[in-house]
């Protein structure tokens, strides 16, 4: 699995941190982290929380990754933002059950935390904690077991619904603000991932915003 971490401005400062206890939980289990920053307060790509959105919803409906990490001061404009776009669901986790329900009971592909309220001391160990069970074993099995087949088909009515209620992304991406996509789309870690879109009409459409 391709895991890929956005921090927004108001956090950055926090993206070792971040980084480094996302490493240490997942690449023994053999799963691959991509940084697409902000790398700290003063990078010269700045990404606001709709940017989050913006990028997470590219990377993963391109198939560049396959979860997004991510949050914000509350976690919570993070949260909206990515699910403001198709493809995406994500949850807003702030300890390490939150993490596992989310991931057992949701099965989704992307979660936002709160970087800011309540992150002091053992911030970084919630962060481990977190990490461990959402990535722990394979997500959708239901929790408790025996509630696996509702909440099974439950997700399944909630992809249903979401791809009827928006659009594709290739056909919002152009009806957004040039400079916001432009921004969001910035970072040198994405410019190097472009290539690996999956989708093709949706990498046309980032090229030619970001020509």
């Amino acid at each position: 699995m391709k895991i890929a971490l956005i921090m927004e401005n108001s956090q950055a400062a926090k993206n070792a941190v971040v980084e480094r206890a996302l490493r240490n939980v997942v690449e023994p289990m053999g799963h691959e982290v991509v940084n697409f920053g902000m790398y700290g307060p003063d990078d010269e790509v700045q990404l606001t929380y709709v940017q989050i959105g913006i990028l997470a919803a590219v990377l993963l409906n391109g198939k560049m990754a396959d979860y997004v990490i991510t949050g914000c001061g509350t976690g919570e404009g993070a949260m909206l933002a990515c699910n403001s776009f198709p493809g995406v669901i994500c949850g807003h986790v702030e300890d390490a059950l939150d993490a596992y329900t989310f991931a057992q009971i949701n099965d989704g592909n992307a979660i936002a935390i709160p970087f800011a309220k309540g992150f002091g001391w053992g911030g970084d160990l919630n962060l481990q904690y977190i990490f461990e069970k959402l990535f722990s074993e394979p997500s959708g099995q239901g929790y408790p077991r025996e509630r696996a087949v509702p909440e099974q088909r439950n997700k399944r009515i909630l992809d249903g619904v979401k791809g009827v209620t928006f659009r594709p992304l290739a056909e919002i991406l152009p009806a957004l603000e040039r400079d916001l996509v432009c921004g969001a789309l910035a970072g040198k870690a994405f410019r190097a991932a472009l290539p690996s879109c999956r989708d093709e009409a949706l990498k046309k459409v980032i090229s030619s915003i970001l020509a």
